[in-house]
């Protein structure tokens, strides 16, 4: 196994709140950290660009109070997430920013990340990569990632379609670094259940939604409430990837959610998605199968310690036999 000595002490679980783009903002983060788990945002959340950097700040300086007034709590790092492809103009900019803030973990997604990796171990960070086959994984490590994050079946954005009992044991034959799972968790539970696979840590994305900090509208965490695993179609419409969004946000766009046509990969860019609010995200709304198992909006410090009882509890129950 391989938890990055980073994390060792400063988690309450072995939990890494997914970067959603739209809804991970500062206070979501701040929320996660100061909760014992690691607190993630998409770095295109942040318009215009020169928002980036008072986010950080914000973010440190928020996770430094805490520290101060609550000496005896654990508190995570942040991550921030980079889309490397060559439509994101504002990648450079973006790592020149969170290089200059010594950033603690980068999660990057879409192409092998060399010079990303590169630029955080500068400053001695850890870079996660997610990933949604073995082919991808072995890119990733050649170019010397911290960890990879399994992104399996029924997981919120842009999710794969392998089951993470086959995934997670292919990686973890080639790869000893941080193993992350991600894929329709929602409870304490879960989170044991994915250790048992073999990860190291879980990445819970769709469950924050559904929280007092995160940056969505009402009608949009409620729809996660209302949602069961049916209630997700799998369309690489909306963005030209594969990814999993909420029927009822998709039929209320005008589409006929099960009778959706292909999107076309060449034509995605992900400098014109931050800047059309029409994109996909805004008005269609992301989540995975895990909101079945989302029955209410909580604060996230309530969120994590009610996980932190389930995993516990869980853990009790297996041990008694």
């Amino acid at each position: 196994m391989g938890l990055p000595a980073m994390l060792e002490g400063n988690l309450r679980l072995p939990l890494i709140g997914a970067p959603m783009f739209i809804i991970s903002r500062p206070a979501l983060v701040i929320a996660q950290c100061t909760a014992g788990i690691v607190g993630s945002f998409p770095a295109l959340n942040a318009r215009p660009q020169s928002l980036l950097e008072d986010w950080i700040k914000e973010i440190k300086d928020g996770l430094q109070q805490f520290k101060e007034e609550n000496p005896d709590e654990p508190v995570a790092p942040f991550a921030v997430n980079q889309i490397v492809h060559m439509s994101n103009t504002r990648l450079r900019a973006d790592m020149e920013t969170c290089v200059k803030h010594e950033v603690p973990i980068i999660i990057t997604s879409l192409r092998p990340p060399d010079e990303v990796v590169q630029a955080v171990h500068s400053y001695g960070g850890l870079v996660f990569h997610d990933v949604i086959s073995l082919r991808h994984a072995r890119k990733a490590m050649e170019q010397g990632v911290d960890g990879i994050i399994a992104v399996c079946a029924g997981a919120g954005g842009h999710a794969g379609t392998l089951s993470p009992f086959a995934l997670v044991k292919e990686i973890r034959r080639e790869f000893d670094g941080a193993l992350i799972l991600s894929g329709s968790m929602s409870n304490g539970g879960d989170i044991l259940a994915a250790q048992a696979m073999g990860a190291d840590l879980a990445y819970m994305g769709t469950r924050f939604i559904a929280t007092a900090e995160a940056h969505a509208v009402p009608e949009y965490k409620q729809m996660v409430v209302d949602s069961n695993a049916v209630d997700i179609v799998y369309s690489s419409l909306f963005s030209g990837v594969l990814g999993n969004y909420l029927k009822e946000s998709v039929r209320n766009a005008g589409f006929d959610p099960d009778n959706l046509p292909d999107g076309d990969a060449s034509a995605m860019d992900f400098a014109k998605t931050v800047e059309n609010e029409a994109k996909a995200w805004r008005d269609i709304w992301s989540a995975g199968q895990g909101s079945g198992s989302v029955t209410e909006i909580l604060p996230t410090a309530e969120l994590v310690k009610r996980m932190q009882m389930e995993y516990e509890e869980t853990r009790r129950k297996l041990a008694a036999g």
